[in-house]
């Protein structure tokens, strides 16, 4: 496969814009919330719901913060998508390669989603407007997200 400077398109791929890839990060969402909600409401009750804090305690970090990053990042590594972008024939690849990114592309591009969010989201609305279709976290990782072929 021919190798493209990180900012020219690719004729190759079909990038997912913005709206496709919001409704797989709400698939995800919900199965995600279907897990830590049970969990969380296990230990803390209904007090979870309380707690003015960002973090209910140990447990919470651990269920609300950690288990989410391990999941979506497992996620990437064995299927290059997450079942909210499966759900949309869509995966995650090597920016410059087209191939698999990764485990250190992987990490950064989760960790980018926090760098995305912070400023009222630009990071993530960057999508609809980018040429590649890239957020921010896209671009700090190097990949891409583009529809896979029919399996």
């Amino acid at each position: 496969m021919t190798e493209y400077p990180m900012e020219q398109a690719n004729p190759e791929y079909e990038y997912v814009g913005f709206w496709p890839r919001v409704g797989a990060t709400l698939i995800d969402t919900l199965l995600l919330m279907l897990i830590t909600l049970p969990l969380s409401l296990a230990i803390y009750g209904r007090e979870y719901f309380e707690v003015e804090d960002i973090v209910a305690g140990p447990a919470d970090f651990l269920i609300s913060w950690v288990l989410p990053a391990v999941v979506v990042v497992a996620f990437w590594l064995k299927w290059q998508a997450t079942p909210g972008k499966r759900a949309i024939s869509a995966r995650i690849v090597d920016a410059r390669t087209g191939g698999v990114p990764t485990g250190g592309q992987y990490a950064v591009r989760y960790l980018g989603y926090f760098v995305s969010t912070i400023p009222l989201c630009l990071g993530l609305i960057w999508v609809a407007f980018d040429a590649r279709k890239q957020g921010w976290h896209d671009k700090m990782a190097g990949t891409l997200v583009i529809r896979s072929p029919h399996r």
